[in-house]
């Protein structure tokens, strides 16, 4: 006897069977009781959540003829009727699924629309089921159109596709639309208790969660990865075969690290990381697990009370006790670096150094507050460090730095102790220079020491100005530089040049002219078309030069370019000197050491 999968085997043949998508149920249960039935329907939804077996309930629904072949219509099929029996093993005539995704042309629509002029051979109605309806051609779809909004009261569409976004309006506004929702991981966990329950298999209840996650919503992967792990567990389901077979991390794994990062403890993330790499446990998963586990820890630390819900589960309390050593801040910001350190996995040559890196930077970003007793009080004994008790220190001359050719005398200051505010916002009286002050002792025996006064910054180390020969080529002005500058500017500005004819006229240096002929020289040959330099003819023919042009490479000296960047970079040395000149800006460059950004001075 051959071995029938779970998903198959388990298969809802009921309404009442169904779970997780009790909306649905309800809508069609109420519609067939009350026989209020619409002649297309379409189910939504991700892979394994229900929509062939819906679409079949639903047939068996509409021909089910009951256990004495007396039975109507009703939301409760019988299950033993010939129609029942024969759309549970697929071979009833008035039933025809067509999987859009191999036959999506409009000649395979075509055949089964012409199937739609005949009434039903054995069942009440004619039901057509097309899934993945969204792979039909537009041609297909068009194809359908009418009759799917008018079709033979004998005759039922049932469309299901996993896309609803690639189907036309047009055929979604002749539809009754049904999105069926990813299954929750306690609806999974559930039914595979209820499943294993039937076929008399142990299973531990963690390594049902392990599968209800990883199933990710999907009744039909949970019973299929549930297959798997018997076979791999050799009857059994235990939770370390399943994470074995899944290549999840341990959460015990994921709760050590969570607690290193907060307390800070980098040598055992580094060591925990290590551990994962000799496990050969999948990085992907840690940090799934890792996001999982910091958004159970953000919901339980926003709304405390929703913990009591999960008493059954074990790893509830260690979350909980998580939730109380992090901070809520923190939380967040580890989820958000977890979430989009999986990106990364793929982009590095190894995925565990990757990892290593992810809870580094986890490390890295933690919040300054957050920091161990053992530093905080180290900081503290930094910041604030207690005076030790020395030999009286002689008594320090000042000294003197030259300034602007007069010597300025250094103050000597008080070697106070550090302040968490400034002396002058809690001393109104306080005077910083000390000469007036009069909660100033200048005859006490403490220690002084001599501060040096600041000497002005040199405005040229401050800031140079550009020199124009330096940064520009240098200008050898030539007898018709200044006519060809003026020219090539003027035609410019009337637009009678554009585009590479203008370049070609600023790039180019006058070399000489007579009457009907001038000579160019350029230094690119690529500016030495045909078209720009008869463009530029027609343009000096305009402007009063009926001349030809002739065109050589060589070194320019004198171009209308050169001599607008030579402008341009004298206007800049002038609008700099300006600045540096300005009593005002020279004043906040000695006094407090302001500094004039290159690049930031613009000529108006």
């Amino acid at each position: 006897m051959s071995y029938l999968v779970l998903a198959r085997k388990y298969r809802p043949k009921t309404f009442t069977e169904m779970v997780g998508q009790e909306h649905v149920v309800q809508a069609l249960t109420n519609a067939l009781t009350t026989q209020r039935l619409h002649h297309a329907y379409l189910f939504t939804g991700t892979r394994g959540v229900g929509k062939t077996t819906v679409s079949r309930v639903l047939a068996k629904s509409l021909n089910c003829q009951g256990v004495d072949g007396t039975g109507g219509i009703t939301a409760n099929p019988c299950g033993v009727c010939q129609a029942c029996s024969d759309i549970d093993v697929g071979r009833f005539v008035d039933y025809t699924e067509l999987d859009a995704a191999s036959n999506r042309g409009v000649d395979e629509v075509q055949s089964l629309l012409e199937q739609a002029v005949y009434k039903p051979v054995q069942g009440r109605f004619k039901v057509f089921m097309i899934d993945e309806v969204h792979m039909l051609t537009n041609t297909a779809f068009n194809a359908m159109l009418k009759t799917l909004e008018e079709p033979p009261e004998y005759l039922k569409f049932v469309l299901a596709t996993t896309d609803p976004q690639k189907v036309p309006v047009t055929v979604l506004s002749r539809c009754l639309q049904f999105n069926l929702r990813p299954m929750a991981p306690e609806t999974v966990l559930e039914h595979l208790g209820h499943v294993l329950g039937q076929e008399n298999i142990n299973s531990e209840p963690q390594a049902l969660r392990l599968i209800a996650r990883a199933a990710r919503g999907s009744m039909r992967d949970a019973l299929s990865l549930t297959d798997q792990a018997i076979a791999y567990g050799g009857g059994q389901l235990q939770e370390t075969s399943v994470r074995q077979m899944l290549g999840s991390a341990d959460r015990s794994h994921v709760f050590r690290l969570i607690e290193a990062l907060a307390h800070g403890d980098g040598k055992l993330v580094v060591e925990t990381s290590e551990a994962l790499r000799v496990h050969g446990l999948s990085a992907a998963a840690t940090l799934e697990d890792m996001s999982m586990v910091l958004q159970r820890m953000a919901v339980l630390q926003a709304v405390p009370d929703i913990g009591e819900r999960d008493a059954a589960d074990p790893e509830a309390a260690e979350m909980v006790r998580l939730a109380g050593v992090m901070p809520p801040d923190e939380t967040q910001l580890l989820y958000s670096i977890s979430l989009h350190g999986r990106q990364e996995l793929g982009l590095a040559p190894d995925e565990y150094a990757a990892l290593t890196m992810v809870l580094l930077r986890l490390l890295a970003f933690k919040p300054q507050g957050l920091v161990s007793a053992s530093a905080s009080a180290e900081k503290k004994s930094l910041i604030n460090p207690k005076p030790a008790i020395s030999a009286p220190s002689p008594k320090i001359q000042p000294i003197t730095v030259p300034v602007a050719e007069e010597p300025v005398q250094a103050l000597p200051v008080r070697d106070m102790q550090p302040r968490d505010v400034a002396p002058w916002e809690d001393n109104p009286s306080f005077d910083p220079d000390g000469a007036d002050s009069s909660t100033y002792d200048h005859d006490s025996d403490a220690a002084v020491v001599a501060m040096p006064v600041r000497q002005q910054a040199e405005p040229s180390a401050v800031l140079e100005p550009q020199n124009p020969s330096s940064s520009v080529s240098q200008i050898v002005a030539t007898p018709e530089g200044e006519f060809w500058h003026t020219l090539v500017m003027d035609m410019s500005a009337a637009d009678a040049i554009n585009a590479l004819v203008r370049e070609l006229g600023l790039q180019s240096q006058l070399v000489a002219r007579d009457t009907d002929t001038w000579m160019l020289r350029v230094e690119r040959e690529s500016l030495n078309s045909t078209s720009s330099r008869e463009r530029l003819e027609k343009a000096l023919d305009a402007a009063g030069y009926p001349v030809r042009l002739t065109v050589e490479v060589g070194r320019v000296q004198d171009s209308p370019a050169k001599r607008n960047a030579a402008a341009a970079a004298q206007r800049q040395a002038g609008a700099e000197a300006i600045i540096l000149n300005d009593t005002y800006v020279q004043s906040l460059m000695r006094d407090y050491g302001a500094k004039i950004v290159p690049g930031s001075i613009k000529p108006l």
